[in-house]
């Protein structure tokens, strides 16, 4: 009988691969069926409200890309913990866990008073719309509810953040879509009334948010409390006060991340506001294609924050080539998924978008911004997987200005220098809304690669050190 033969470089490659991706995989798929749960939030809202009045869509459409905006900024910050508790669990220090949460809760108080007071007085933020009378009261009363949900949103989120760095994205998830099955119902007691309650419109979906909000952060504290994987932790086993050094070093760390949370929602928002300028039919087609990006964008997302986990906790355990490995793995499985997708869009664009709205005008004006998605979103895939896993390694401040440079200066500044034909010279093809797609998609192109050649960069650091020690 011949000896067996060892497995060549190439076959262990392979099984480190589908091994890398089989772990990242079995994360991802409940970060994914979350984030499509809080999709699903705005849909409804905008749905029903929809069918109450014209003026509270419009209301919830103002309000809500203004606590977007808060809700996502403050947030970003807390989403330090996770890097942190992924390298602590990767370690076996979980004691110093427990610590770093009770920290994060510190900071979510605090941040829950800037946030609170921006919701609950937003006519600062509002005097910029100069929206009509009636438009303004509503949305003034919609983010005042709001702000009352803004405590249980950020308790909730430092929870989500600490079950994704430990691998147990399930427990984030099953919330996630309780929440969901509660949102229907209480919208619709909400926003048109009954069992004696008024119909309250637009308001009404906001309340209906705070009160889930407030059910998932109550819940979520008692699966730390009473969950057995979480008591090695000791998360609420002792009281402490604010530690400096530990808010210092998660503001150094959170604050680039909410600021390039920032930077991406306002590249995008304020490209809907320019290309608002070319006509209703124009931003119909915008909106259309927008909304195909943003659900494509879940996955890569799930990828990049399963990624994360891995990676953060293999450093951790200073595993720096599992790292790098998973690292690599990641990013390829993203891009690979994205341009999946993207042939499968573009390969079924016309049945797509007629499914949306059988208006000619809108269909003409959505079918070639559908085109360009396909470049986007896989560019889009490559930039946030890419961000998460430096995340992982705490790197955040470079990928802020790398953010800043392609959002801000290439997608905004070259989008508008293209979509309003600025100097005369630019083609008839790059001018309109495609010239703003185009230029926001080399821009995520640049950011994309800016952020994998720094991770290389930062990988083989980490890499070099190791051999430096052997």
């Amino acid at each position: 009988m011949s000896a067996m033969r060892p497995p060549t470089d190439s076959a262990r490659a392979a099984t480190g691969m589908f091994g890398d991706v089989r772990r990242i995989a079995a994360l991802a798929w409940p970060v994914l069926i979350g984030q499509l749960a809080v999709i699903a939030f705005g849909v409804i809202d905008t749905a029903m409200v929809g069918r109450f009045s014209a003026t509270d869509l419009a209301a919830l459409g103002l309000g809500s890309s203004v606590y977007i905006s808060v809700y996502i900024g403050l947030t970003g910050i807390l989403v330090a913990l996770q890097p942190i508790a992924g390298q602590l669990f990767g370690a076996g220090r979980e004691s110093e866990i427990g610590e770093e949460t009770r920290q994060v809760f510190w900071l979510a108080a605090a941040l829950t008073i800037v946030g609170f007071v921006l919701l609950y007085y937003p006519e600062p933020l509002l005097s910029l719309a100069k929206a009509p009378p009636a438009l303004y009261d509503r949305t003034v009363d919609y983010l005042r509810i709001l702000s009352f949900a803004l405590p249980a949103s950020l308790a909730f989120r430092v929870y989500s953040s600490l079950a994704n760095a430990v691998g147990k994205p399930r427990l984030v998830m099953f919330l996630q879509v309780g929440g969901l099955a509660l949102k229907f119902p209480l919208n619709t007691w909400f926003i048109f009334g009954g069992l004696g309650v008024s119909a309250l419109g637009g308001p009404g979906c906001a309340l209906a948010s705070t009160l889930i909000n407030w059910v998932l952060a109550i819940v979520s504290m008692t699966v730390l409390v009473r969950v057995e994987f979480f008591r090695p932790f000791g998360i609420f086993s002792r009281f402490c006060w604010p530690v400096l050094q530990r808010q210092a070093a998660l503001l150094k760390l959170g604050i680039p991340m909410g600021l390039s949370y920032l930077i991406e929602v306002t590249s995008y928002t304020f490209m809907a506001l320019f290309i608002s300028r070319f006509g209703t039919t124009t931003l119909a087609g915008h909106q259309i294609a927008g909304n195909l990006g943003a659900v494509l964008y879940m996955t890569p997302l799930s990828i990049g924050i399963a990624s994360s986990t891995l990676v953060s906790q293999a450093l951790g355990a200073q595993k720096y080539d599992d790292a790098a490995s998973i690292s690599r793995h990641g990013i390829g499985m993203a891009c690979v998924l994205a341009l999946f997708y993207g042939i499968v869009l573009v390969a079924a664009r016309e049945h797509v978008i007629t499914a949306y709205t059988p208006d000619a005008g809108v269909i003409a004006a959505a079918m070639p911004l559908v085109l360009i998605i396909f470049f986007y979103h896989l560019f889009d895939a490559l930039q946030i997987t890419t961000v998460f896993i430096l995340r992982a390694y705490k790197v955040t401040l470079v990928p802020t200005v790398i953010y800043a440079v392609a959002l801000w200066g290439i997608g905004l500044g070259g989008g508008y220098l293209f979509g309003f034909d600025v100097g005369s010279a630019v083609p008839e093809a790059l001018q309109g809304a495609c010239g703003f797609w185009i230029a926001n998609s080399l821009s995520l192109g640049l950011a994309g690669v800016g952020l994998f050649l720094y991770w290389r960069r930062v990988s083989t650091r980490h890499l070099s050190k190791v051999d430096a020690d052997r």
